[in-house]
């Protein structure tokens, strides 16, 4: 077994259990529709990436072709990127104050390898979390997703799993247009805006989105395989996946199964994009084993303002649950980052959201219960001084603070709610290398 490495402390809590039984509810036509569209994609973009592989535009060439005229062996490229916090978490609350010394981080490499109008693309990406985050998870005040020790996680946001991203893409390009399949043992299905981690309008900030349960929480999924085509300034693509949420071993890779679909229509031009995206989950907590149909909209742009770079993301998420009474939830982000000179970066967010914060608990499977939202806002303002700029990257020294606005029903025990943060943060440069040749 793989040694266990100290980890920093935070307060455990625990989760209610409560049981509700009623008839079972039809699934709704809207589900029903959008299942078909995106079969539909998949199949049709399938047998369109079939007939341009046997295209025989090079067949006879190469049948032609002697070992003295082949062409050299194409290079490997790849890039290096990646992003780590250490500091203080700090989450002041009625009657409980709770904190942590933990490190937030990913790192990743891809390696590329092109021919002609053909393109290999492999993706490796891991986070040491599993060691430098409590297993209950990083104190997060009205967070929720995922369990520990078989309980909902409640003002605590899990660690994310060893490996987060290994797959492969092949891209085929053609006059007008492109097309490329792949497949991931852990990946992102097309199912939401980029992932926060990934986000430009999110990577200076150490706290996960409240609505991250809503926009991008597949973002580490075992089992995808996706597949798109792309024409001028939008993409269409389509992905089948696991649909389960991954369970509380952080270390291991969960078993890959095809039983959830999605697909997303994205639209890019200069600094500005957008996406929207829908899919159909199967069970994503094993507490409440119901399919969820997850919606999401979004605009970003990263681009400048007065020769300033600035990174903006709106986004809207909404989870339908079919076999639950009051089952439909929404939440509503912006996050931005600034960066306001050579050294000072501002960034910020703020969400809009409904959580269930009582009644969370495991509900046996086929019993429809009614679910109790509460409202939440939150308001994130922080400041990243950059201490140091080489090329090997940046390293800085950086605060923020988040405060809350809440419905009637949570003030009893989050009166007077607030945040902090005081964190190193190291961003390295980019690397790339195009020597490297198999």
């Amino acid at each position: 077994m793989p040694r266990k490495l100290p980890q920093f402390g935070s307060r455990k809590i625990g989760a209610s259990r409560c049981l509700r039984a009623a008839g079972e509810l039809p699934e709704p036509p809207a589900v029903v529709s959008l299942r078909t569209v995106v079969v539909s994609l998949v199949v049709s973009l399938g047998l369109g990436v079939h007939g341009a592989a046997q295209e025989p535009e090079d067949v006879q060439n190469h049948q032609h072709m002697d070992m003295h005229d082949m062409p050299a062996v194409p290079a490997w490229t790849w890039a290096a990127d990646g992003n780590a916090f250490f500091g203080l978490n700090y989450q002041q609350r009625q009657f409980a104050d709770f904190s942590a010394w933990e490190s937030q981080n990913w790192f990743g490499v891809t390696a590329e390898r092109g021919t002609g109008r053909r393109r290999l693309d492999l993706n490796v990406m891991m986070t040491l979390e599993p060691f430098t985050i409590e297993n209950a998870g990083s104190p997060q005040l009205f967070q929720t997703g995922e369990s520990y020790q078989q309980n909902p996680l409640v003002n605590h946001q899990h660690p994310h799993d060893l490996v987060m991203n290994l797959g492969v893409t092949y891209r085929i390009e053609r006059p007008t247009f492109a097309y490329f399949f792949g497949g991931d043992v852990v990946g992102s299905p097309t199912l939401g805006p980029t992932p926060f981690m990934h986000r430009e309008s999110a990577r200076d900030n150490p706290q996960v989105p409240l609505t991250h349960h809503y926009l991008d929480s597949t973002h580490i999924t075992p089992g995808v395989l996706r597949t798109g085509i792309e024409r001028g300034a939008f993409t269409f693509e389509a992905s089948a996946f696991r649909g389960e949420e991954p369970d509380e071993n952080r270390l291991n890779i969960d078993r890959p199964r095809l039983n959830s679909w999605a697909g997303r229509i994205g639209w890019h031009r200069g600094p500005w994009s957008a996406q929207f995206s829908g899919g159909h989950l199967h069970e994503p907590e094993w507490f409440e084993p119901y399919d969820v149909t997850r919606l999401t909209a979004s605009v970003g742009f990263d681009g400048a303002i007065a020769r300033r770079p600035l990174a903006v993301t709106l986004a809207w998420g909404e989870n339908r649950q079919a076999v639950v009474a009051n089952g439909v939830s929404d939440g509503f982000l912006l996050e931005w980052d600034l960066r306001a000179s050579n050294r000072i970066t501002f960034y910020g967010r703020a969400e809009a959201t409904e959580k269930e914060l009582f009644g969370l608990g495991l509900h046996p499977k086929g019993f429809a219960h009614p679910h109790f939202y509460s409202h939440v806002d939150e308001l994130v303002i922080g400041v990243l001084p950059d201490a140091l700029t080489i090329a090997g990257g940046r390293l800085g020294v950086g605060a923020d603070v988040t405060l809350y606005h809440m419905s009637p029903d949570l003030l009893p025990f989050w009166a007077g709610s607030h945040s902090y943060h005081v964190f190193v943060r190291v961003r390295p440069a980019v690397r790339s290398s195009a020597t490297h040749r198999h």
